[in-house]
This record gives structure tokens, sequence and C-alpha cells, in this order.
């Protein structure tokens, strides 16, 4: 994770308040135009997406939106196609958050449920539960 500044000349992990503020109504944003849109791509037709999280550069001119299909990851086709529908998508993320620049948007497969999964598999695996089972002290 990057480091930055602060006016004190101290270090702070993460993003600001006004990233994460931001970031939030730019995935608002998305979301209700994923909801309401009829894209007519062939790659995004019937396509039900959702926005997951999105990041923002320290500038707010760039925005990473995570997002997965429902039920279903995107294949690389779909993200294709949101590549191109992206001026589309800055244009209504503009209208909907007020900003002095239009952020880029830039779209990432959301892989938190996968990582999720793979987790909570190796936690119930039978040498995982044993090790988490309370040690009762013998008399």
């Amino acid at each position: 994770m990057a480091r930055k500044q602060t006016a004190k000349g101290g270090e702070s992990l993460g993003p600001s308040q006004r990233q994460l503020r931001v970031a939030e109504e730019v995935r608002h944003a998305l979301s209700s135009v994923f909801a309401r849109e009829a894209f007519r791509d062939p790659d995004l037709h019937d396509l039900h997406i959702t926005v997951t999280e999105v990041r923002a550069s320290p500038d707010l001119k760039h925005m990473t939106a995570f997002v997965s299909g429902l039920g279903r990851d995107l294949t690389e086709a779909q993200f294709a196609g949101l590549r191109r529908v992206s001026p589309f998508l800055r244009k209504q993320v503009a209208q909907a958050v007020r900003l002095k620049f239009a952020p880029e948007l830039h779209f990432q497969p959301d892989t938190a449920l996968d990582y999720a999964m793979k987790i909570d598999a190796v936690l119930r695996r039978p040498e995982v539960q044993r090790d988490l089972q309370p040690k009762v002290e013998e008399e």
C-alpha cells in the first residue's frame, strides 16, 4: 500500500476521506447506470453487472471499479465491452457526481468472493480445525 505524506510531515496509510467519499459516489452512479441502461454492445447484452467497490486515485482523475457478473465471472470479451462503453459511462458519472474533472474509468474483476471462499475452505480443513480448538489442560 502506498504511503503518503500528511500536511504535518507524518505518514498515513490508505486513501483520504475525500477519496473514499467520491469513490462511493462513483460506485452508486455506476450501479444506477448498469441497473437502468440496456447497452447495445453485443458483449454486454443482457448482462447484469455488480459494482462491488470503486477506488480513486489521489487526484480523483482515475477510478478503478471492481465488478462482477451477477452470479458469474465476467469474461475478457465482457471487459472489452466495458472498455468500449467507458466514454459513455464516464459521461454518466460526470453528470451524477460533481467533480472538477470527469474521472477516467478502469474496470477490474472482483475476486474478493473467490478469496473469501478459499479462506473458508482452508479454515474448514481438519488439521486447521484441530489447531483452532481450545486446548484443555490435563490435571
